[in-house]
């Protein structure tokens, strides 16, 4: 398989110098092509505050750019948006969700807690994270976060129509049903974390962080301790080796990979 990493969204958050980004993936299967998240579509670049509320358009500061979209870029490649056959999604938070209107033809893979979350939002919170709109007109396939032992974490294989070498690893905490995606390219295993962390240094040995993405991830959680769990785990992974973990918003992992 050949795997593309992609920037579908560039946000300006406050005091990030560099600002963020929305890392996907697009992978070329011989079952036809497949993405990891979406980044904002181009509803979000066309008419933002249908999906993007007030509060997150001034957090974030989104650079809605229509060349940063995920259609877009997947037409650049020469193809179209039938060609994409099916979406994983490590959450349905909106920077990484909003494309999925793009793709109508889509079977999208999330965990059903994730899914239940978001049509029946237990918090405020989840009301406001989980717009109603980018859901609309989408095929989803709901998954359980078990499965089988992957270098020691959970996950779900054999997932339908995708290769066995994609993968679901949940790592539940930013969302109810946050999850991971492995996939196995050329060069060895891929593991895009999500929101998992949200920059380079948490999974490093020694730790390190910045104050303002470290906020952020403390003020966007649902489950601490399960988060705080996972980081530590993805640091144990990453040392040995047998994975290249990355995240969804650092811009450094990104230009390393892409």
């Amino acid at each position: 398989m050949k795997v593309h990493h992609l920037n579908c969204a560039t946000m300006r958050p406050p005091l990030v110098a560099g600002g963020i980004v929305a890392h996907c993936l697009l992978i070329e299967t011989d079952q036809g092509l497949v993405l990891v998240d979406t980044g904002f579509g181009m509803h979000e670049v066309n008419n933002p505050k249908e999906t993007i509320n007030g509060l997150s358009r001034a957090l974030l500061k989104p650079l809605l750019d229509i060349n940063e979209t995920a259609i877009f870029q997947v037409e650049k490649r020469g193809y179209g948006a039938e060609d994409v056959r099916h979406i994983l999604l490590t959450h349905l938070d909106m920077d990484h969700a909003g494309g999925l209107r793009d793709f109508p033809n889509a079977i999208v893979h999330v965990l059903d807690t994730e899914l239940e979350a978001a049509t029946n939002p237990p918090t405020a919170k989840d009301r406001m994270r989980f717009p109603k709109a980018q859901r609309e007109g989408v095929t989803f396939q709901t998954h359980k976060a078990e499965g089988e032992e992957w270098f020691g974490f959970e996950a779900v294989k054999n997932i339908p129509g995708l290769p066995e070498d994609v993968l679901m690893v949940p790592l539940i905490g930013h969302t109810r049903g946050h999850t991971g995606i492995a996939v196995k390219g050329d060069d060895g295993w891929l593991l895009h974390a999500g929101d998992a962390y949200f920059y380079r240094g948490e999974v490093e040995t020694p730790p390190s962080n910045i104050f303002a993405l470290k906020l952020t991830a403390k003020q966007t959680e649902t489950i601490r301790e399960q988060r705080l769990s996972n980081v530590e785990r993805l640091r144990e992974l990453k040392a040995s080796g047998e994975a290249e973990v990355f995240c969804a918003h650092d811009p450094v992992e990104l230009a390393r990979l892409a």
